[in-house]
C-alpha cells in the first residue's frame, strides 16, 4: 500500500480514539510506561511536526498542551505537503538517526501511529482493535527489523511472546513490547 494511505487510514482512527479522551484522562498512564496519555498526545502531535519538517514545511508553534485539534491540523498539513511535486522522494533523518525517504519517513510514522492509538484506547478504555489491513501492512513492511532497532536505541521494549497462532495485531504489538 501506499505509505500516504495508511498514514491516513492510521491518523483518522488516532484522532477519533484521541477525540473521544475525557480531560480526567490526561495524567493517566499508558502501556508506555514513561508516558502519561498527555504525554503520548504529544508525541503524536509531534509526529506530524516531524513529518512536516522532513518535507520542508513550516512547523507551526502551538501553545501546550497538545490536543486533537493540533493532531487533525498537523495530519492535515502533513497529507497535503506529502501531494507536493517530488515530496515523498527527499531524504531526511529517521527518529533513529539514520537516513531515509519522506515515503519511508512516512510509512514509519504511520507504524508509529496505529500502535500508539492502541495503546491510548487501552490507557482510556476504548475499544482497542486496529484495522485488520492496517495491522497486515504494518507487519510486513515492518516486522522484524524496526522493532529490533528501535530496541537498539532505546525506544521500543522488549519484545513480549505470544501463542505461535496469534492473531496477526498481537503478533505486531508483542513485537513492539506491548503486552496485547
Amino acid at each position: 500500500m501506499d505509505p500516504i494511505v495508511l498514514f491516513d487510514r492510521a491518523t483518522t482512527r488516532a484522532a477519533d480514539v484521541m477525540g473521544c479522551v475525557r480531560p480526567g484522562q490526561l495524567t493517566d498512564p499508558t502501556p508506555c510506561t514513561r508516558w502519561t496519555v498527555q504525554d503520548l498526545v504529544e508525541h503524536m502531535v509531534g509526529s506530524t511536526d516531524y513529518l512536516l519538517g522532513a518535507t520542508g514545511a513550516v512547523v507551526i508553534a502551538r501553545a501546550a498542551p497538545a490536543t486533537v485539534d493540533d493532531y487533525r491540523a498537523g495530519v492535515t498539513r502533513v497529507l497535503d505537503a506529502l501531494q507536493r511535486p517530488g515530496a515523498v522522494e527527499r531524504r531526511c533523518a529517521s527518529p533513529l538517526g539514520f537516513e531515509w525517504s519522506i515515503a519511508e519517513a512516512t510509512a514509519g510514522t504511520f507504524m508509529d501511529n496505529l500502535v500508539h492509538t492502541w495503546d491510548l484506547a487501552v490507557a482510556t478504555g476504548q475499544d482497542r482493535r486496529l484495522d485488520d489491513d492496517l495491522v497486515e501492512a504494518c507487519v510486513a513492511l515492518f516486522l522484524p527489523e524496526m522493532p529490533e532497532r528501535g530496541r537498539a536505541a532505546g525506544i521500543v521494549g522488549p519484545a513480549v511472546v505470544v501463542a505461535p497462532d496469534a492473531t496477526p495485531q498481537d503478533r505486531l504489538l508483542a513485537a513492539m513490547g506491548r503486552r496485547p
